[in-house]
């Protein structure tokens, strides 16, 4: 329980904390971001790690003077990149293995989720998916699975994640340090995670009504 709260906390005061992560280990906060966002992205069992909320922190602590902003989008495109790129080839050669049987740290509904999702979506999911927490860690992996071709998968994926951690990042540069949003930073924070939500939320409303229908019919 106390590992929960923590993560919590750090979720909700995530400004802060990287606030201390800069004051204590300066130019390596780069690499650490680096490593959360590859992590985030990359590794199957990693979802819960935060993302966009993130790239918004790091944006409005740049704003400071505190980070460069361009090498802070720069190094985190490359991670975001790398991230999927890791994430398909897993799904291709180990992926079938997973929906075989259900795994602590990976939840079947979640790979079926975003299934669905890349079913209706095409390749495009790949960048939509960018702004969805959960389907952004699974849909590289579920694309791995169907084997979808490689190249094409390069394109969506730079061109995803180039999108997200730009338009995240810049937004918390700009707006970050405003007063309203600064002195309300968790209900900002949180505002973000709704709204990136949103459309998973909205597609599992969509099959919940598809499925009371047909048990009707």
């Amino acid at each position: 329980m106390e590992i929960i709260n923590s993560f919590f906390d750090m979720l909700l005061h995530i400004d802060k904390h990287l606030l201390n992560l800069v004051s204590d280990y300066s130019n390596w906060t780069y690499l650490i971001l680096f490593c959360i966002i590859f992590c985030e992205t990359g590794l199957v069992i990693t979802p819960f790690l935060p993302g966009d909320s993130l790239l918004f922190a790091a944006g409005a602590i740049a704003a400071l003077g505190l980070l460069n902003i361009w090498v802070l989008i720069g190094l985190l495109i490359l991670a975001a990149f790398l991230g999927d790129s890791v994430n398909y080839s897993i799904g291709r050669f180990f992926g079938r293995r997973v929906f075989e049987r259900e795994y602590w740290l990976i939840k079947q509904k979640h790979l079926i989720r975003t299934q669905d999702f890349y079913v209706k979506h095409g390749g495009k999911t790949i960048i939509i998916a960018r702004f969805v927490p959960i389907i952004r860690t699974f849909a590289p992996f579920v694309a791995g699975i169907g084997r979808m071709n490689y190249a094409q998968f390069l394109n969506y994926n730079l061109i995803g994640g180039v999108l997200w951690v730009t338009i995240c990042s810049i937004a918390g540069y700009f707006f970050g340090n405003i007063p309203v949003v600064k002195n309300n930073f968790s209900m900002v924070l949180l505002a973000i995670i709704a709204i990136s939500l949103l459309p998973m939320l909205i597609e599992f409303g969509r099959y919940k009504l598809k499925v009371v229908k047909i048990e009707n019919q």
